[in-house]
């Protein structure tokens, strides 16, 4: 995970929820953060600074116009936000490439696959669908506010705004083009259901089936308690994404499913977790 800063830091942490390091970049106000496999990407007052996921290092440095607020990343490219009203798109080689222009300081960003359609939101509460190209397909008032956040999934854009709507906008290549011609769907108000605070809680159910799932094992590490596979077929040296709050010296639990992350070298639970009695 990358945590960016007001100061223009950003930190990893891994998946034990420890610091890896902290870097310092030539910016401020370091609101983009955005990582895979290779590095992570820091957007900040003075653009956007890629550092190696493994040491922190600088590996290249690019320059926006103006301060980034928000960024996207896709497979080759990442996008951000800008308070000069642009998003920048730069590869991940550090090279920028296309600017997309809008009419206001860009709070969030989006992208289609490959980026084949950009979105923005700005602070005049408005969001846009460029394609690839950088041409502006449409702009729209959200009617709630400004997009403080944005993601994109299964051709659907979701906005977090500035008066604590979530909202949910149809971006498929059906409705783009319904939104070029006029066309734009009726809005629908869901009001959302009052919730009761859920607090934490450490109590697991216990069980003295070892035929249930995958056996797991809270071990001390000098000052801190890791959880091993125990179940054959995995590597008994790989700690396991376990909550901290039920980790006890010792202790043995039985999960639904253990996976391999994605980057490797370490195990992620998945489902219930019953203690090993």
């Amino acid at each position: 995970m990358g945590v960016s800063d007001v100061n223009g830091s950003v930190t990893t942490i891994n998946h034990e929820d420890e610091s890896q390091w902290t870097r310092k970049s030539k910016g401020t106000n370091g609101w983009m953060v955005r990582c895979d496999e290779i590095g992570v990407y820091h957007g900040h007052s003075s653009g956007v600074t890629m550092y190696d996921w493994e040491d922190g290092s600088v590996i290249w440095e690019s320059k926006t116009g103006g301060a980034v607020l928000f960024g996207w990343q896709e497979e080759t490219t990442v996008y951000a936000g800008t308070t000069d009203s642009r998003i920048y798109a730069v590869s991940k080689t550090g090279k920028t490439g296309q600017v997309y222009q809008c009419d206001g300081a860009v709070y969030s960003c989006a992208a289609a696959a490959d980026g084949k359609y950009v979105f923005a939101g700005d602070n005049y509460s408005s969001i846009y669908c460029f394609n690839d190209k950088g041409d502006r397909l449409w702009k729209l008032a959200t009617g709630c506010g400004s997009a403080f956040s944005m993601q994109f999934l299964d051709d659907r854009l979701y906005i977090v705004t500035t008066n604590g709507t979530l909202a949910c906008i149809d971006a498929s290549e059906a409705a783009i083009e319904s939104a070029q011609a006029g066309t734009v769907p009726q809005v629908v108000n869901v009001k959302a259901p009052k919730l009761d605070a859920i607090l934490p809680s450490t109590a697991l159910e216990t069980t003295s089936d070892k035929t249930g799932g995958i056996i797991v094992q809270c071990v001390q590490e000098g000052v801190n308690l890791r959880i091993r596979v125990v179940s054959a077929g995995y590597n008994p040296t790989w700690n396991v994404q376990f909550p901290k709050e039920l980790r006890t010296e010792g202790s043995r639990y039985v999960v639904a499913e253990v996976k391999e992350s994605a980057r490797g070298g370490f195990y992620r639970v998945y489902g219930d977790i019953k203690q090993l009695v």
